[in-house]
């Protein structure tokens, strides 16, 4: 795990070239890489909104430990639901294209994909939320770096299609990613009697 994840960072063309020969399945990608790195941002925030807690203006708005457990549980499975959608999104948009790879291999690649964004969430143990934001912004360029590069081998697809694949996928990605964190927002601050759902209530 820790040699792709440094590969995709320091030499990312050379990396995709071994994992694409690999060939590896949907359950050990899963298991050896995914939730490993997914838990992440998981870890980071839940410590974060536990012990330190989201100031908003001059107040601190903090999360039971209790409640941190149910809500980190519900992130962790909402990321691996968003790495299987994106993956699917990536089969799908290759259909037109005569080496496309069956949706196991897709997944594997969306979850290769997101490393960036998974490291990213480490920031998310003391949240500031322009730091958060600013990590947030460098993960997504890292993420959209890797797609362009991988995306025309991965593909067996000329850079001009693959530029063109992955900039509607990067499109459609950030969507989810968008999504995901408007659900984390709202889930993390169930935990709080602040919480704007509370509201409705």
């Amino acid at each position: 795990m820790i040699n792709h994840v440094w590969g995709l960072i320091h030499h990312p063309d050379k990396e995709w070239r071994a994992i694409n020969e690999e060939h590896e399945t949907v359950s050990h990608m899963f298991y050896h890489h995914v939730l490993w790195m997914a838990a992440i941002p998981v870890v980071s925030t839940f410590i974060g909104t536990t012990q330190f807690g989201w100031t908003i203006g001059n107040e601190s708005i903090k999360v039971s430990m209790m409640d941190g457990l149910g809500l980190g549980l519900l992130f962790y499975a909402l990321i691996l639901v968003a790495v299987a959608a994106v993956g699917s999104v990536i089969h799908w948009m290759a259909r037109n294209h005569a080496n496309r790879p069956p949706r196991r291999e897709c997944i594997v690649f969306a979850g290769y994909i997101a490393t960036p964004l998974f490291l990213s969430g480490i920031v998310a143990i003391y949240p500031i939320i322009w730091l958060c934001l600013l990590s947030c912004v460098i993960g997504i360029i890292y993420t959209g770096y890797l797609l362009y590069r991988g995306t025309p081998s991965f593909l067996g697809i000329s850079n001009k299609q693959g530029f063109i694949l992955s900039s509607t996928t990067l499109g459609i990605g950030v969507l989810v990613l968008e999504a995901l964190l408007a659900a984390v927002v709202l889930i993390w601050s169930l935990g709080s009697e602040h919480s704007i759902i509370w509201k409705f209530f």
